[in-house]
């Protein structure tokens, strides 16, 4: 009798599965944060360059750009190649698990199971 009650996909999908989806969830954004902080250090070091460069070399840079205005340029942008490569990372990862693994759960899934 019990053979004939269709589950739920919430039941289907039992605590096995919720551990596996856990522990990929957690390897995906492990991935980002360690492409994140590459990107963060070559930009960093990228931008530090020239912008150590520019101060030693032109006049307005010198008169205009002290310690701090120069930390600014240099940490804004390898704060914004972190986050955007830490989030391409995450999102390709989570595309790729969700193409590897047959759907994953999104609502026309549900529907068709």
């Amino acid at each position: 009798m019990d053979k004939n009650i269709t589950q739920s996909p919430l039941e289907r999908n039992g605590l096995a599965s919720f551990d596996h989806r856990l522990a990929m969830a957690k390897r995906c954004s492990h991935e980002g944060v360690v492409a994140g902080a590459k990107a963060a250090v070559l930009a960093g070091i990228a931008t530090a360059i020239p912008t150590f460069a520019s101060v030693k070399m032109l006049p307005w840079a010198r008169a205009n750009l002290n310690h701090t205005a120069q930390a600014l340029i240099i940490s804004t942008v390898a704060g914004a190649a972190y986050f955007i490569v830490a989030d391409k990372t995450v999102l390709a990862s989570a595309r790729r698990n969700s193409f590897k693994h047959g759907g994953g759960g999104g609502v026309a899934s549900n529907i068709d199971a």
